[in-house]
Parts: structure tokens; sequence; C-alpha cells
């Protein structure tokens, strides 16, 4: 059972220029609530309690202000800077003291997952003791993302980074597992042409080894990719249409850990406090009346 995870909230955002030249794209807004409150919420749902964040130089305090005291949210948070950006596998040698070989989970901070379903299939998979596993969701722009193209009557997989013509519409969403060797596969990496660490480099290690397991998210869940402002925009307008329609929040951190049992009414109260008059207390006022 995995029991650790990393939320990758570096990178310079320059896709979200000129929003991103004063604060990381992970605190910028989602409708309501910072970006970084989503893909951390994945990782409560699926009982990870034991979070390290990595975020740019400087940045450590912005997100320790937009978060507050975790210690009301039930998990143990700790934040790695990132000097410089230079691929994804780093977060896997940043974040090796943390990791202490033990399997992990990797999720992208800009990374926007939600769905009926999706939670209990999640955690179905994070049991994951040895090789890797990577999640897929099908897309209409493979040449924007990795790709997973089933080969030899879907017995073989081969993972191919931005293809310019693919038969494969099944994007490597930005939600990884790893065994314990992951920090040392992560070393042997080279640079590519990008002048950066490829994690489609990473997950071939395991793909050679006959170690990757594959899981499709298919129908009934959404997922995207903010990095840009138009997903960034329909990632907002998506939440606001659940939210208003249902009257629940979606990746609302203290109502999940209360429903976990991992924190109490007095938890609630300190994070009203916290927040101030805004909707996201009246919503957390609701929780304890």
């Amino acid at each position: 059972m995995i029991k650790k995870a990393i939320i990758l909230a570096g990178g310079l955002g320059t896709r979200l220029s000129p929003i991103t030249k004063s604060v990381s794209k992970q605190l910028l807004p989602v409708y309501d609530k910072p970006l970084i409150f989503y893909p951390l919420s994945v990782l409560m749902l699926c009982n990870i309690k034991n979070i390290l964040i990595i975020v740019k130089k400087g940045e450590k305090r912005n997100f320790q202000a937009a978060l507050g005291d975790t210690r009301d949210l039930g998990i143990n948070l700790e934040f790695k800077e990132q000097i410089k950006p230079t691929g994804i596998p780093e977060a896997f040698i940043i974040g090796e003291k943390f990791i202490n070989h033990n399997s992990v989970a990797l999720i992208l901070g800009d990374n926007f997952f939600y769905g009926q379903g999706l939670t209990e299939i999640l955690k179905r998979n994070f049991t994951l003791k040895n090789g890797a596993r990577i999640f897929t969701y099908p897309i209409n722009d493979p040449h924007n993302f990795g790709i997973v193209e089933k080969t030899n009557k879907g017995k073989k997989v081969r993972i191919v980074e931005k293809p310019k013509n693919s038969k494969s519409n099944l994007a490597i969403t930005g939600l990884y597992l790893f065994d314990k060797n992951v920090s040392d596969y992560a070393k042997k990496i080279s640079v590519s042409k990008r002048k950066e660490t490829e994690i489609v480099d990473l997950i071939n290690i395991y793909n050679k080894k006959n170690k990757l397991k594959i899981t499709d998210l298919g129908r009934g869940s959404t997922w995207l990719d903010t990095g840009t402002i138009e997903s960034l925009l329909a990632a907002s307008t998506y939440v606001q249409v659940v939210e208003q329609r249902q009257k629940y929040k979606i990746a609302c951190l203290e109502e999940i850990a209360l429903l976990k049992k991992w924190i109490n009414k007095k938890n609630i109260i300190n994070r009203i406090k916290f927040y101030g008059n805004c909707s996201y207390s009246m919503y957390l006022k609701k929780l304890v009346n």
C-alpha cells in the first residue's frame, strides 16, 4: 500500500505567462480555491497523509500561506524547493530522502481529476508494491502529451512522448505510481533534446522490464492538464457548474479529512478562522452545524 506521495508544483508556468510572473501556477484560482487543492484532494481521498510538495525556489512561504496549518487537515506536509526545473523525474531525486526506499505516488500540481467512481479506481491501484503504474485518458490531441500505444494485440505497449502521428489517443495523465527503485532509476535518465529529463524515459525503464501496469480512467472521469489559459478556464467553469448544481464542493480538503475522521469539529473551526468571511468558510460552517 502506497503511503507517501509527492506533488510536483515547481516549473516556470511559461504557458500561463504573464499571470505566472508573480505567482506559481499551482496557486492560481480554479473557481473558488487554489489549484493546489485539487491534486492534494486526490491524494487525501486515496488515504495518503504523508505528502511532499516540491515548489520552485522562493515559493515555499506562499504555499504555506495558502494552505495554512495543515495539522488541521490531519496530514503531514513537507516542502522542498526546486532550484531549477529539469524535468519531472527530478522530483524523485529531490524527494529521495522523503521516499526512503518506499513505493510512492507522484501527481503533477497542475492536474485536475474528478469523476464518479474515480476515487475507488485509484484506491484499488494504490496497493502497488513492485513496478510502476500509470493512468491513461482518451483525448483528441495526442501530439501534446505522452501517449500509450498498444502493440502485439495489446500484449505490449510503447510509450511515446508527444508523437506527430499516433494511432492511439490514450494520454498519460499526471498521476504515477512507482516502487522503491524509482529514485535510483531517475538518476540514470539522460537529458533529452528539450534539455530536461523526460517522464516517459522513466516509465520506459519499467516497461522494458515488463513491470509497467496501465489503468485507463475512461468515461465517467474528467482529467485536465491546466497548464494553458484555456484549460485553466475550462477547469474553473467545470467546478463552478458542478458545485452550483450539486451544492457540494469539489476538493474541499477539510470535508475529506472530516469524513475520514482525521480531524474533528475543532479543526474545522480553526480552518474557518483561517479563511475568514468567505463562501468557502460558509460551506465549512455547514459541516459542523
